[in-house]
């Protein structure tokens, strides 16, 4: 077995033992790894602290059969540390944390996913955007990597230029009014534009979207992400929307 470093985001940790730690990361050049760190929940240990949720570190690792073994670890962004104080972008990282599990395969390098959920959490930890616009453009951004990309504007199943009115999520987003089947809805011409700019960074379009467009669409982003994960990302019912609607008051 060899040793070898990495980039990687902490995404979650659990017990092991008495005073070890499973250590799941996204890393840059590796995709998901699972590592044992040793010792990390000791008062004294080196870094512990280093790998908290969150956290970007320079790792060195020894490769194992099952588990890796974190052997280093130097903080390169502390993010982690930072958002636990902001009860809103504490809970948006936690969604988008976990979201980004469910979206990698274990070593499989994806080095988009790993940019975009680096890029998210440093604008939730700057404050740059609303905790909840910028969850919700990472999550759309992230399942268009893996190849869910929605469509807000043009027909998502014949391609016929919209806008159109009706979204559906088994469909991929927008759809005109043949292609519009049972069960689509009809969001607010204000969400759809708000999801678009979302999708594509028009940041200048969501920082002033109203609440009702905001609720809307976040409403939509998790049915949205979802329905192509086949099952629920139970970090999003925890987020708190509250900063996301008083900041437009």
């Amino acid at each position: 077995m060899a040793t070898y470093r990495d980039v990687g985001i902490v995404l979650r940790t659990h017990k092991l033992g008495e005073t070890d730690r499973i250590v799941t990361m996204l890393t840059r050049g590796r995709g998901e790894i699972r590592a044992v760190a040793k010792g990390v929940r000791r008062t004294k240990s080196k870094f512990g602290a280093r790998l908290e949720p969150g956290m970007i570190v320079d790792l060195q690792c020894y490769e194992g059969r099952s588990l890796d073994t974190v052997t280093q670890a130097e903080i390169i962004a502390p993010y982690g540390e930072r958002l636990v104080h902001d009860y809103g972008a504490f809970t948006a990282a936690t969604a988008m944390l976990e979201t980004a599990e469910r979206l990698i395969e274990e070593r499989e390098a994806v080095p988009q996913q790993f940019n975009l959920l680096a890029g998210a959490l440093a604008s939730l930890a700057h404050r740059e955007h609303d905790p909840g616009l910028v969850l919700d453009s990472y999550l759309l951004r992230a399942v268009a990597i893996a190849g869910w990309a929605p469509s807000f504007v043009d027909c998502a199943g014949c391609g016929a230029a919209g806008p159109h009115r009706a979204f559906n999520l088994a469909s991929g987003g927008a759809v005109c009014y043949s292609c519009r089947t049972p069960g689509s809805s009809a969001p607010h011409p204000e969400t759809f534009a708000l999801l678009a700019a979302l999708l594509t960074g028009g940041w200048q379009v969501a920082d002033a979207s109203s609440p009702g467009a905001r609720k809307e669409a976040s409403g939509l982003v998790a049915a949205y992400v979802q329905w192509h994960l086949e099952r629920g990302v139970r970090s999003l019912r925890l987020v708190d929307r509250t900063s996301q609607l008083e900041s437009t008051r």
